[in-house]
């Protein structure tokens, strides 16, 4: 199978990686599209695969990823829209271009699946989640999980279900990002130097997010384990409840699923 990427920028790139390292597609079965000098150096010198141009790609790819800016959308599927065999598989990355949205920018019934993947898939610890048209069968969409997989882990879940998928895990690096640096300023406010202080954050929330993962456990179960009656852990916990820390994120994940439906 030929797989194609329009647009190659940090999750293209974590993608292609994570399909090499899995073995599945070979490097040759792999091209992909960039529009800088330095993208396209970058393609064929650290991914090792071949660089092209949107048109070779959508005329030779058995499966084709648009992993382009949303606002790239229209312009980049009015060019490629003739060059696409009736039997791909397209796969859109892009935030609020739903399935029927993308049927009518290709004026044909193509097999189609919006995924929402995020930016730990360049560290091989991505969450996906594939949403696909009626088109799709099932062994087509087991085989774009597995791609998916490559580089994390990946479900499908109905296409209404996608605007959560990009608060939740999508855009959640960022505010975990936040949160790790949060954390190490007060670190740093008790004298930790800022390196250690990080390494000790961002090590905490890999290891509690790990035991979420493994243990099965609900957050809360694993929140009281730590929590000892009068203790120093639930001093912190209440000072973060009475500054709206459990609110705050609720709130941003209902904005960012908002805008994320507006684009």
């Amino acid at each position: 199978m030929k797989i194609g990427f329009i647009g190659c920028g940090s999750m293209g790139s974590g993608m292609i990686r994570g399909i090499l390292a899995s073995k599945q597609a070979a490097r040759e079965d792999l091209a992909a599209s960039a529009r800088t000098e330095s993208s396209k150096k970058r393609i064929r010198e650290e991914l090792g695969i071949r660089c092209a141009t949107n048109e070779e790609i959508a005329s030779a790819s058995d499966l084709i990823v648009l992993a382009i800016k949303p606002q790239g959308y229209e312009e980049v599927i009015s060019r490629i829209r003739p060059l696409v065999k009736d039997s791909v598989i397209l796969v859109s990355l892009a935030p609020g271009k739903s399935l029927s949205w993308l049927k009518e920018q290709f004026q044909k019934e193509l097999k189609i699946v919006r995924a929402m993947p995020n930016t730990p898939a360049l560290v091989q610890e991505g969450m996906s989640a594939v949403a696909a048209n009626e088109l799709v069968s099932e062994e087509e969409l087991d085989l774009v999980l597995s791609l998916f997989r490559s580089f994390g882990d990946a479900c499908s879940v109905p296409e209404k279900l996608l605007d959560a998928v990009t608060a939740v895990s999508g855009s959640s690096p960022a505010y975990v990002f936040l949160f790790i640096e949060a954390m190490a300023d007060g670190a740093v406010a008790l004298g930790m130097p800022r390196r250690e202080a990080i390494r000790f954050a961002a090590q905490a929330v890999l290891g509690a997010a790990k035991m979420v993962l493994e243990t099965g456990l609900h957050p809360a179960q694993l929140k009281d384990m730590v929590c000892s009656p009068g203790g120093t852990t639930i001093e912190a916990v209440r000072v973060l409840e009475q500054n709206g820390l459990r609110s705050s994120v609720i709130e941003a994940e209902l904005a960012c699923a908002h805008k994320a439906q507006g684009m």
